[in-house]
């Protein structure tokens, strides 16, 4: 069995913490729901009966034997001959079977004392079944065993008080069942959820170092469908999602030590974990501390750069690498933000892998270092596709971006030793879309769902 961390489960209920109270809410309103409205009330009353003959000396031998007939005639209770005359007696429209299943007896604390209980939901007629049952019964030991050996003990009488009302029990335990069952039912699938979590233990989880954790807000203002701009860098430069890049920037710096670090491919193990949002505000990040930056969308298959920084998508990567090296300049957008370059995807080509594994990229990649301090690439998630595989070979340094819940580990791990398998100088890991309650940062709002 997978060992369980308590801590992260804890914050997994904790998080979850909506569902559990409402699921509670829910059992305790079908409890009193239940309890209010479906249960039909029942009015019990009950008759004590001692098998010993009223005013007759007892002997310690008879109290023995009376003692060892109590099973013998808890039966005889409950059995047709007794409940059929009762039947017949008070003109019951019920079976023996149905009037049975109303009837309890009981021994009294292993004594000669029986004791029979009827329920019904009238009261009366509750009454009336006992006061026939403990008559006809005397009768039938008489007949049958040839004893005239019953007294009644406790009349029975009327009763005005519902003996099914169990609402302050049934609330105790609807309140207990939807607490546990939710629990149980939540520890099942967390269990079984396999995407990647941030822990305190995620770096021994991935086997990769996590070089970063970038942050998501939100914004309680912010109109319902209004479209945030993904480049937060530049629109919020002091949010905590902006923090987390910058931090990324440095970290990214200091895991290049021996040689410069120029040339880098982001990728994922599948679509929506972030990756574009993480290259396009790396990007920003390096351009603010005075870098020429040039930002390529080598996903030539489903790049979306040219959406977020709102530039023409015709004549791109992939134009590129069909047209004269020295016709880069052409291909080149300028964005808005100082120091940001981009080339977008371009046309959707037949064979993007085999584009990229040309020697005219490997070309064009030189080229570009001479004009660039550094060159982000945003690559192709690494599931079921070689075109990361290939770039990977080409750049000084590749990190891999994955969505905080999102992400299943088993895509992940995948995307880690496809990449291991082909030398990939990986970096590490970028943990994306963890929630913030920092205080400081939590005025800002970033859209997330076109993140890929």
């Amino acid at each position: 069995m997978e060992e369980i961390n308590i801590r992260d489960f804890y914050e997994y209920i904790k998080e979850r913490t909506v569902i559990i109270v409402l699921s509670v809410i829910l059992a305790i309103l079908l409890v009193i729901g239940y309890d209010c409205f479906l249960k039909v009330p029942k009015y019990s009353t009950y008759t004590t009966i001692a098998l010993v003959k009223e005013g007759t000396e007892v002997t310690q031998n008879d109290l023995t034997v009376n003692k060892t007939l109590v099973d013998s005639y808890s039966i005889l209770v409950k059995s047709k001959k007794v409940l059929g005359k009762v039947i017949e007696n008070l003109n019951l429209n019920c079976s023996v079977e149905e009037l049975a299943k109303e009837i309890n007896v009981t021994s009294v604390n292993d004594t000669e004392y029986i004791k029979i209980t009827v329920e019904d939901v009238s009261a009366r007629r509750a009454y009336n079944i006992t006061k026939s049952i403990s008559k006809v019964f005397s009768k039938e030991v008489q007949e049958i065993y040839n004893m005239n050996n019953v007294s009644i003990v406790d009349e029975p009488e009327v009763s005005n008080e519902v003996s099914n009302d169990t609402l302050k029990r049934d609330l105790v335990l609807g309140f207990a069942g939807g607490l546990f069952i939710t629990i149980g039912i939540l520890f099942v699938l967390y269990y079984f959820d396999d995407t990647i979590k941030n822990s305190e233990n995620i770096e021994e989880e991935l086997e990769l170092p996590v070089i970063a954790k970038v942050f998501k807000s939100r914004i309680e203002n912010v109109k319902k469908g209004t479209k945030v701009s993904e480049l937060v860098l530049s629109k919020y430069p002091k949010s905590v999602v902006s923090e987390s890049i910058k931090t990324l920037r440095t970290n990214l710096q200091f895991s290049s030590v021996e040689k410069t670090l120029r040339t880098l491919l982001v990728t994922s193990s599948i679509p929506g974990e972030g990756k574009s949002f993480i290259s396009s505000n790396l990007a920003i990040s390096f351009a603010q501390a005075g870098k020429r930056v040039l930002l390529i969308d080598s996903d030539m298959r489903k790049g979306r750069l040219h959406k977020i920084f709102r530039l023409n998508n015709t004549n791109g990567y992939s134009n590129l690498l069909l047209d004269k090296l020295e016709n880069f300049p052409n291909y080149i957008k300028k964005t808005n933000i100082p120091g940001v370059s981009v080339i977008t995807r371009g046309t959707i080509p037949p064979n993007p892998s085999e584009l990229l594994n040309s020697n005219k990229n490997k070309e064009l990649i030189k080229e570009l270092k001479r004009h660039y301090d550094k060159i982000i690439f945003d690559g192709v998630p690494c599931s079921g596709l070689p075109d990361s595989m290939i770039m990977s070979s080409l750049v000084d340094k590749v990190v891999i971006v994955t969505s905080n819940k999102y992400t299943p580990k088993t895509e992940f791990m995948n995307t880690k030793n496809s990449l291991q398998k082909v030398n990939a100088p990986i970096a590490g890991v970028i943990v994306n879309k963890i929630d913030s309650t920092k205080g400081a940062y939590g005025k800002y709002y970033y859209y997330y769902g076109d993140n890929k």
